[in-house]
C-alpha cells in the first residue's frame, strides 16, 4: 500500500512501525537438549530466547502426558489438523464454534452506528472496531467443541439481535451464521484451515463475512488476519494474530486497512492495531490506532496519513468489564452465550447449550465429558454410514448452498446463504404456547436433518 502503510513505516506510524521492525518477532528457541525432540519451538511472549527451556515446563499439561503427546502429534507436523486428530476434554473449554461465531455480537451497537452515521469513512471506522471487538474474546487459549453435523446455536433478541448458526458440513468442517436487528444483516461461511507446525498451529479463516447495513444498502465485506497460537504442548498456550485485517465496502469501493503488530521481544508490540481508512481512490482519511485486547482510537488526517491540525484522537471502542480469575478467560457476555439467558422459546434440540459434553465440562466432570464427546462423534460415524449405504446426502436445514465460490486469501471457499426458513420457524415458536423448560430438551442436532439422495 503506499507510503502510509503503518507496516511500512510511512505517515503517522513511522517511527511505531520501524522500531518494532527492528525488534522483530517474538522470541524462538530450540529445546531439543531439553527433551530430546527435534524441531520442537517454545515461545515466550514476555521474554527472550535465554527462557526458552524455562518456559516449555510451563503450561496445563502434566509432564508424561505432554511428551506422550508430542510424540503421537509430530507426524502431522505440516498437516491440516481440522478435523483429523481426537484431542483430549483437558484443552477444550465449554463452548462450540458455532457459540462463538455469536460472539461477534457483543458490540453490535458499534454496526447500529455504523448504519446512522452520514460520514462515510465514520461508518468505516464503527465497522472495524466491531471486527476487532471480538479479538479479546479470540484470545482464549482453549479449544471450542466441535459442532456435530446439523448442530445450531440460537441466540433470541440480543440487544435487538436474532442470531442463527448450523454446522453446514462435517468434510471439511463448515458453519454458516446469520444475525439480523434493525439495523443490520450479517452473514458469514466459515471454514477453517489449520497447519500444525509441531508445537504451535497457524489457524487460517478460510470464509466469506458480509455485513448489509439497511438505511443505504451498503454492503460491508471483511478479510481478517491468521491466527497463531504458540506453545500447544509445551510452555503456556498463548494466541497472536499478526498481519492485515480488511474491509471493503463493496458498494463505494471506500475500505480500511488495519494492520495487526506481531509480538516482540518482552512482549515488544503485542495487540496492537494501526492503520487508515481510504477512500475508493486510496487517499487515506483517517487513521485509526489502539489494542486489539483493549480500545480503538481514531483521528481525521491528511493525504500523507498525519493528523489533520485542531484534531485529537478519540476512542470509538472499549473492552467492557470483564470477570476477574474466570477459568475460561470467559466476559460477561460469554457467560450469556453459554447460558440459557439468552435462549429463545422453544428452542432447538439442536442446540449447543444442550451438548452433555460441554454441559458436562462446564460442571467440572472432565471424564463424563469425554465419555459423551467420544460417543457423540461414534454416532456422528454411524449417522455418516447410514447415510452412505442409503445414497442419502445431508442438507443443511437453515442454510442453502449457494453456486457462488468466492477467493480467500487461503483458498477457495463454497458460499452458503440464509434461506429464511428459520425466521418463519422462529415466528411460529415465538407464538406457540408451549412453554417447555429449555434445560429439559435432549441434545438431538439430528431430529431436524434433511436428507436428499
Amino acid at each position: 500500500m503506499a507510503p502510509n502503510d503503518p507496516k511500512n513505516g510511512g505517515g503517522f506510524f513511522a517511527s511505531l512501525a520501524s522500531s518494532i521492525s527492528n525488534l522483530g518477532s517474538a522470541m524462538t528457541k530450540s529445546v531439543n537438549g531439553l527433551v530430546g525432540y527435534e524441531g520442537l519451538e517454545v515461545i515466550n511472549p514476555e521474554g527472550n530466547t535465554e527462557d526458552a527451556a524455562e518456559e516449555a515446563n510451563r503450561g496445563r499439561w502434566k509432564q508424561e502426558d505432554r511428551d506422550g503427546y508430542w510424540k503421537m502429534m509430530q507426524k502431522y507436523i505440516g498437516s491440516d489438523v481440522t478435523s483429523m486428530v481426537t484431542l483430549p476434554v483437558i484443552i477444550f473449554e465449554p463452548m462450540t464454534m458455532l457459540q462463538k461465531m455469536a460472539e461477534l455480537m457483543e458490540y453490535s451497537h458499534l454496526l447500529d452506528m455504523a448504519d446512522q452515521t452520514e460520514d462515510p469513512y465514520m461508518r468505516m471506522v464503527y465497522a472495524s472496531s466491531w471486527a476487532i471487538s471480538v479479538y479479546y474474546a479470540f484470545q482464549r487459549t482453549w479449544k471450542p467443541f466441535n459442532p456435530i453435523l446439523g448442530e445450531t446455536y440460537e441466540m433470541a433478541n440480543y440487544n435487538g439481535v436474532n442470531f442463527i448458526s448450523e454446522q453446514v458440513s462435517h468434510h471439511p468442517p463448515m458453519s454458516a451464521g446469520h444475525a439480523e436487528n434493525e439495523h443490520f444483516t450479517y452473514d458469514c461461511t466459515s471454514k477453517l484451515k489449520t497447519k500444525f507446525l509441531g508445537n504451535s498451529i497457524d489457524v487460517y479463516p478460510v470464509g466469506r463475512t458480509r455485513v448489509t447495513l439497511k438505511r443505504d444498502g451498503v454492503v460491508l465485506d471483511l478479510v481478517p488476519p491468521l491466527t497463531k497460537v504458540h506453545n500447544l504442548i509445551f510452555g503456556r498456550t498463548w494466541v497472536d494474530s499478526p498481519g492485515e485485517m480488511i474491509m471493503t465496502n463493496l458498494t463505494t469501493g471506500d475500505k480500511v486497512v488495519l494492520y495487526f503488530q506481531p509480538c516482540g521481544w518482552f512482549g515488544s508490540g503485542r495487540y496492537e492495531v494501526d492503520g487508515y481508512v481510504y477512500n475508493a481512490s486510496e487517499e487515506p482519511k483517517i487513521l485509526m490506532t489502539g489494542k486489539w485486547n483493549e480500545c480503538m482510537s481514531y483521528q481525521q488526517c491528511d493525504g500523507e496519513g498525519e493528523p489533520l491540525p485542531g484534531t485529537e484522537l478519540k476512542e470509538v471502542w472499549k473492552l467492557a468489564d470483564v470477570p476477574k480469575d474466570d477459568k475460561y478467560q470467559y466476559t460477561h457476555f460469554a457467560h450469556k452465550i453459554n447460558s440459557f439467558d439468552t435462549a429463545p422459546k422453544k428452542l432447538l434440540p439442536s442446540d449447543s447449550r444442550l451438548r452433555p459434553d460441554r454441559y458436562a465440562l462446564e460442571m467440572g466432570d472432565m471424564s463424563k465429558s469425554g465419555n459423551e464427546k467420544s460417543s457423540m462423534e461414534e454416532r456422528q460415524r454411524a449417522e455418516k454410514r447410514t447415510r452412505e449405504e442409503k445414497g442419502q446426502s445431508f442438507t443443511p436445514k437453515w442454510f442453502d448452498i449457494t453456486e457462488e465460490v468466492t477467493p480467500t486469501p487461503w483458498g477457495d471457499l463454497e458460499v452458503y446463504q440464509f434461506n429464511g426458513k428459520y425466521s418463519e420457524h422462529r415466528e411460529a415458536a415465538d407464538n406457540s404456547e408451549d412453554n417447555t423448560d429449555p434445560k429439559s430438551i435432549k441434545f438431538n442436532p439430528w431430529q431436524f436433518q434433511d436428507l436428499s439422495t
